[in-house]
């Protein structure tokens, strides 16, 4: 065993070279694990383990800001909009869940935040005799006899499929 002294870390003892586990690990993750970083990765990926199914589908975790001593942790939740309230009435269980699957009081509240959903319906704006006209004309302009009737017969079936 010998001393060794630098002048970033404070004088410490080694046995043949060997070093702290700690010292081994970069800056940037020494600041992610005292942050909690890997407490948050859990919840995300334990998400709808955690809480139920229902809640899952209607809200999401977006960050987590803890203190130094992993407690006392406020969770900011993305939530559906119109379907806060479900998670409003719900802060106190998800709490519950959350620090029973860490084991310790971790999370001490809940923030949400309302997002807003796509709807990814399309509207349809012309009418299917509309759009059969529309098609007509595109179709009067091909001057190959083969392509035209093989459009025509793809359009007529695709019309049939769809009634």
């Amino acid at each position: 065993m010998h001393n060794k002294k630098n002048n970033n870390i404070k004088s410490q003892n080694f046995i043949q070279g060997l070093r702290p586990f700690s010292n081994s690990i970069p800056r940037g993750i020494k600041k992610i694990l005292k942050k909690g970083g890997y407490n948050f990765s859990s919840i995300i990926d334990n998400w709808s383990k955690i809480v139920d199914q229902e809640i899952s589908e209607i809200c999401y975790p977006n960050s987590i800001k803890s203190s130094k001593e992993m407690s006392n942790a406020i969770l900011n939740l993305n939530v559906i909009h119109g379907k806060e309230l479900i998670v409003e009435y719900q802060k106190r269980n998800i709490i519950d869940r959350i620090n029973s699957f860490f084991g310790y009081n971790f999370v001490s509240q809940i923030k949400l935040k309302i997002i807003e959903v796509e709807n990814n319906v399309k509207k349809k704006s012309n009418s299917p005799t509309l759009q059969r006209k529309n098609f007509e004309k595109k179709l009067l302009a091909i001057t190959n006899v083969n392509q035209k009737n093989f459009l025509n017969n793809l359009v007529d079936a695709f019309e049939k499929k769809n009634d």
